[in-house]
């Protein structure tokens, strides 16, 4: 898991970096209501690092992040919610994440399954 997120820092240029790209939630049932989790993304840049936007590949997940632009060294946040009113299934959910000054998106995963 470290390996692969020296390499996500090294294909976004350095600048910014995530604590994990990928959030499994193990094995939940419907009753457990909805399931959130944090992204944390830390500027490793000397400019200022901006998320314009965090897109969620469907409905079944909202998503809300740190709407200021982040100084060298601070840090933001992608903040998702799986709704979790369908089952049983697994899944694996995806937010695209657009950043300033970075040409790719980062593609961070909500992974589980529902029982």
């Amino acid at each position: 898991m470290k390996l692969l997120l020296i390499i996500l820092s090294i294909l976004i240029g350095g600048r910014a970096e995530f604590d994990k790209t990928v959030h499994d939630f193990g094995t939940i049932t419907q009753a457990d209501g909805p399931q959130k989790c944090v992204f944390t993304i830390t500027n490793k840049g000397d400019e200022p690092l901006t998320i314009l936007s965090a897109i969620s590949s469907c409905g079944c997940t909202n998503v809300r992040w740190t709407r200021s632009s982040l100084a060298k060294g601070e840090k933001g946040q992608v903040e998702a919610t799986f709704t979790n009113e369908d089952g049983p299934f697994p899944f694996d959910k995806t937010i695209t994440v657009y950043l300033s000054d970075i040409k790719k998106p980062v593609v961070l995963h909500l992974r589980g399954v529902v029982k």
